[in-house]
């Protein structure tokens, strides 16, 4: 009986994995990691273009599954900025074989679009949410092994990387093709962008390329302790934020988020949300009201 029970659980293993190619890939992203990331812009088209400065920054992230089922897998992102302080940095929420995407459109607006039956067969869609969850971009692509690598590619639209949107307004478009590969160290997460200002009528200027190299490389995860008891103190916070916003785009065909609401943007609204339900002062009970209005106030749907 034994036996005839260890077989089908083992079937059952085999077939997930093979109804689902890359899904072992994606749970490499996870773990304690040392990051490295660097940024230089290395071409533009316009002879008087002011190159900016080569970006070269350390950090320590630690990556975990906060939700996964058959076909979807989240994956969060904690940034370690000191011994006793933790940001909530982006998530990545990964789905297999998705019929549709939202894609950027540019202004804070982005478009459900449907995925090829072509492009989508074992392909996973790479989601890409803000620290406070909103949408960032999404693009699809299948995890390939060949002459000895593993990686997943993709080539997507995405609003300005947090390093440059309040710096800089000569483009509002950045090109991203993302590039990940599986190393023996961690993983390396290699981009090819392209800055580009496009105008309402749909024409772009190419502004200027780069090249992002940003490398993961797996830490004792020990060095990530506090990182892991942050989430242990915030983790119900942030689930109702998560699935508020799942809730209120899964069936929108258009999605536009508000800049500003009351002289403030998104993030500091939810930070000062989480303060007053650590001091107590918004009950549990309510948290998930509190969080579907505040987003409500930002969130436009067609």
């Amino acid at each position: 009986m034994r036996t005839t029970l260890f077989l089908i659980a083992l079937a059952i293993v085999s077939n997930s994995a093979i109804a689902q190619p890359g899904k072992e890939n994606i749970e490499k992203l996870c773990g304690c990691f040392s990051v490295n990331f660097q940024y230089a812009e290395t071409f533009s088209p316009i002879d008087s273009y002011k190159y900016h400065e080569r970006e070269d920054m350390n950090a320590v992230e630690l990556v975990f599954p906060v939700e996964q089922e058959t076909g979807k897998i989240s994956l969060q992102h904690l940034l370690i900025v000191s011994d006793t302080t933790v940001i909530k940095h982006w998530r990545e929420e990964w789905t297999y074989e998705a019929a549709e995407l939202l894609q950027f459109k540019g202004n804070k607006t982005w478009t459900r679009v449907a995925v090829s039956e072509q492009d989508r067969k074992g392909s996973w869609t790479q989601s890409i949410r803000e620290v406070n969850d909103e949408p960032r971009y999404e693009g699809a692509g299948k995890w390939i092994n060949n002459n000895g690598k593993t990686y997943w590619e993709n080539t997507t639209d995405a609003p300005l990387p947090r390093r440059e949107y309040t710096v800089r307004s000569d483009y509002n478009i950045l090109r991203r093709t993302n590039k990940l590969v599986i190393t023996p160290e961690g993983y390396v997460h290699e981009q090819d962008n392209e800055k580009i200002s496009k105008a309402e009528d749909g024409s772009e200027q190419l502004i200027a390329q780069e090249k992002g190299y940003n490398t993961y490389r797996t830490m004792d995860s020990t060095e990530c302790a506090i990182a892991k008891k942050y989430w242990e103190t915030n983790e119900l916070f942030w689930t109702s934020v998560r699935k508020n916003w799942d809730n209120q785009l899964q069936h929108a065909t258009q999605v536009v988020v508000k800049p500003v609401v009351n002289g403030k943007p998104l993030y500091l609204h939810f930070s000062d949300l989480k303060k007053d339900w650590a001091a107590n002062k918004i009950k549990t009970s309510e948290l998930d009201a509190k969080v579907k209005e505040l987003i409500a106030k930002f969130l436009q749907t067609i």
